[in-house]
């Protein structure tokens, strides 16, 4: 196994972009890394993608956005894995460097969201819940995570005002960042007033629908410094599952298949959660914010709102 580092970073504005392509999205994402790593040619090509055939009728975006980019004739996959369909598209394309099988590896998420109307874009979503005992009785992921919020709320005793924290710190960072959606900040005051979704997760508890695309080139290790002076080592890749049906959980407060995860890529890299100085997670709703914290070992479990009351997950804190 060779070590594998990021020797370049490019991405789209994450916005509604109407007037923009899912192909020409994931066009300027890929060569903004590419431009970045100052490399014209690739191995590999991994795109990850959740929607596009639902939203958009096109699947086989590997060969599409390799043929599109300029790469043709390249080894190019789309992997889809639900709401982690772009990390897991950088989980193979760091198989194929750390294995051997590849040298220099672009990897893309892409999500066109826009398009379609919103009850149409809660079914596609819908989709990755289970077909046959979640979806098809009418759960949608805002009403999945409602109902964890509401256990949440019952087993530790916390009011739906205690998760205003991060959608604050959310907005907080956003604020200076120019590829962000929603440049503003918000107050727990206007946390408090946002109108309800599916109670309790209300509108400032909630990602937007969106269209975006970030990429990454990776290349082994050894050879990062002939293409970026500042590349960025990758310690440790793991992935974890567990089940799809919320109800077959043992308990459906513990992300276990993030919890299984994090603790095999501490064991790789040899570190524990103290060590760890940038947590960059998943969010969709506030409630996954606090599950994640727990099951990353920043907090215990129920202690995930606490975490974020306290001022831990700011620019400032102990685990931004």
């Amino acid at each position: 196994m060779r070590d594998v580092a990021i020797i370049g970073i490019g991405q789209t504005e994450v916005g509604e972009h109407w007037g923009v392509s899912l192909r020409h999205l994931a066009l300027g994402a890929v060569q903004a890394a590419m431009a970045d790593a100052g490399v014209m040619n690739a191995d590999a090509l991994y795109v990850g993608n959740m929607l596009s055939g639902e939203l958009e009728g096109q699947e086989h975006l590997g060969a599409l956005v390799a043929d599109f980019a300029g790469l043709r004739g390249i080894e190019a996959f789309k992997i889809e894995a639900a709401c982690g369909s772009g990390a897991a598209a950088l989980r193979m394309g760091y198989i194929a460097v750390a294995g051997g099988l590849a040298d220099i590896v672009v990897v893309v998420g892409v999500e066109k969201m826009t398009d379609t109307l919103g009850p149409d874009t809660t079914a596609a979503l819908a989709s990755a819940a289970d077909a046959d005992h979640e979806a098809a009785h009418g759960a949608s992921f805002v009403t999945i995570n409602a109902l964890l919020m509401r256990r949440y709320m019952h087993e530790y005793g916390y009011s739906h005002q205690a998760f205003a924290p991060f959608a604050v710190n959310a907005h907080r960072n956003a604020v200076h960042n120019p590829h962000a959606m929603f440049r503003f900040p918000v107050t727990a005051e206007k946390f408090a007033q946002a109108r309800m979704i599916s109670d309790p997760i209300n509108l400032l508890d909630s990602s937007p629908i969106c269209d975006g695309a970030a990429a990454v080139v990776i290349a082994p290790a050894g050879q990062a410094q002939n293409h970026s002076v500042t590349p960025v080592h990758v310690a440790a890749s793991a992935v974890g599952t567990d089940t799809v049906a919320v109800h077959d959980r043992r308990n459906p407060l513990v992300l276990e298949g993030a919890l299984l995860s994090t603790r095999r890529a501490y064991n790789q890299a040899g570190v524990g959660p103290s060590d760890i100085d940038l947590f960059e997670l998943h969010d969709a709703f506030s409630i996954m914010a606090t599950l994640s914290l727990e099951a990353a070992g920043f907090a215990k479990r129920g202690e995930g709102l606490r975490l974020a009351q306290d001022g831990g997950i700011g620019i400032d804190g102990t685990i931004p």
